[in-house]
């Protein structure tokens, strides 16, 4: 499970730049500070590497396993 916290995203898409898989694209829709944040649009593709959750200078990606609780 891959989750974006919107309220700490800045929108510097450094996670969709880092990705060597291609799982996040630009949202579509403003969040409340008029930022387009990153979605998974793949995340079959992801790995789990977590390198987004390195790379994120807010520490707004979280990525699990989808069976954890």
């Amino acid at each position: 499970m891959i989750t974006v916290n919107e309220k700490l995203c800045k929108g510097c898409n450094i996670c969709k730049e880092f990705c060597p898989h291609n799982v996040y694209e630009e949202s579509k829709t403003l969040n409340n500070k008029g930022i387009n944040v990153p979605c998974p649009k793949n995340k079959e593709n992801c790995t789990k590497c977590g390198l987004c959750t390195l790379m994120c200078p807010d520490q707004a990606i979280k990525v699990d396993d989808e069976n954890e609780d």
